[in-house]
């Protein structure tokens, strides 16, 4: 239980991180979720959105991040 316990702060405490930086960035006037890329579909009855080109930026972000950080822990 007590590992459950440790998981789940985790995930809340990325949560809280994700949602600050998100935050941030909308103060900064970063265009996430409208890049080139994000596709929008507004219908009589149904809207489709599908955040293809930040989704390939936060991708490409976390690599480089997570790369540097494998690279120090070596």
């Amino acid at each position: 239980m007590i590992e459950l316990g440790k998981m789940l702060l985790g995930l809340g405490l990325l949560l809280v991180v994700v949602g600050v930086v998100t935050l941030i960035a909308a103060r900064f006037g970063l265009p996430l979720g409208r890049l080139p890329g994000d596709f929008i579909y507004r219908g009589k009855n149904i809207s489709l959105f599908v955040p293809l080109g930040t989704s390939i930026l936060i991708s490409v972000v976390l690599s480089i991040l997570l790369y540097f950080v494998s690279r120090f822990r070596r």
